[in-house]
């Protein structure tokens, strides 16, 4: 089946079976060409092809076979990641012509092919989610800090991410940011963020980091060759910015890595919470598209240490919680955002793209 439009075929991201994989892979087409990722549509696109036909051998049978949610799996991104990185490490050069750009009549065959020749290393692919470190969302978390700062809290910043991935983000002290004209950070930061800025601009205020830990899984080590190209391989290759931005994240983690533990969320953030906090900071739980990856009950575990220590958070030492997540029923990315005392109910700031490209404020 080929996705002829932009339009999303699958809204139930639990359903399970074979109809449920062709349609994560179809709602994946939709979504790559929704954010002008053209490349990464195509190679989508046969993907889907393949699943009708018995080519791609033990790797393309086990797509079929799928047991899980397809769709909340990332079972497309996976796959689509594990040839993307045979690409960017040289092993397969009869793929070039996908990722230039090229569009070939014969991408079906081209990746079968591929898929075939390259079983060994592809299978592993299959066995975890993308991960995915964008510099560039980190344009998000800055917009609510200066935000929360308006709201009156501290604008010295201590901050918990879950799901850090490399620790990218963690490092966003080091980084410059220009708001629609609300300039933020080092002016001799090598990473200059500026996204598009849709509507009026964030509150012209200030804020430092003060602290940053975070925890993942699977944490990404920068400085290992063949950890750093795992993450290049889920960038999409349409977005050259976000590669060059990936090389001067890498070269600053080999300057003074960020400190991310091999954790479960809930079991980090329950250790760091019941840690002291210092007078006059503001500590934040932050986070940036992983909430869908963690089990339901984790983050039923989250909610209620995040309520919990919120109630005892006072006006000098306040919690607060930003959050750049899917919202599974419009297909957007919106940044949202809680804190304690006083803006316990979760409060809409902007819709964003994935990516940090632009950002549409409405807070």
């Amino acid at each position: 089946m080929t996705i002829d439009k932009a339009e999303y075929v699958v809204s139930d991201p639990k359903a399970t079976g074979p109809d449920a994989v062709a349609r994560a892979f179809e709602n994946q087409v939709a979504y790559c060409r929704s954010s002008n990722a053209a490349i990464t549509a195509t190679v989508c696109q046969a993907l889907r092809d393949l699943i009708d036909t018995e080519r791609g051998g033990a790797v393309m049978r086990r797509v079929r076979r799928w047991a899980g949610p397809a769709l909340a799996d990332a079972l497309p991104l996976r796959l689509a990641g594990g040839l993307h990185a045979l690409h960017l490490s040289g092993e397969e050069p009869r793929l070039a012509p996908i990722y230039e750009g090229l569009g070939p009549n014969n991408a079906a065959e081209l990746i079968a092919d591929a898929i075939e020749r390259h079983e060994p290393y592809l299978m592993p692919w299959l066995d975890g989610p993308p991960q995915t470190n964008e510099a560039g969302r980190s344009a998000g978390y800055a917009a609510a800090f200066l935000w929360l700062v308006d709201q009156g809290l501290p604008g010295e910043f201590d901050l918990l991410e879950i799901g850090s991935s490399a620790g990218i983000n963690l490092m966003m002290r080091r980084y410059r940011y220009d708001l629609c004209g609300v300039a933020v950070g080092p002016k001799s930061s090598r990473i200059h963020l500026t996204p598009e800025w849709r509507g009026d601009p964030p509150p012209d205020r200030d804020f430092d980091i003060i602290a940053a830990e975070g925890c993942d899984v699977a944490p990404v080590d920068l400085t290992d060759e063949k950890q750093a190209l795992r993450l290049k391989a889920f960038i999409w290759p349409e977005f050259t910015e976000r590669f060059a931005r990936m090389d001067a994240a890498i070269a600053a983690a080999n300057t003074f890595p960020p400190e991310v533990a091999r954790m479960r969320a809930a079991d980090f953030l329950r250790d760091r919470l019941a840690r002291p906090q210092q007078e006059g900071t503001t500590r934040v739980l932050m986070h940036s598209v992983v909430w869908q990856y963690i089990p339901q009950e984790e983050r039923e575990g989250i909610v209620e240490m995040m309520e919990q220590s919120g109630q005892e958070a006072s006006k000098d030492k306040p919690l607060a919680w930003i959050s750049l997540e899917a919202n599974r029923d419009t297909h957007r990315h919106e940044l949202t955002v809680r804190y304690w005392p006083g803006g316990q109910a979760w409060q809409k700031l902007a819709t964003a793209h994935p990516h940090g490209s632009w950002i549409e404020w409405e807070g």
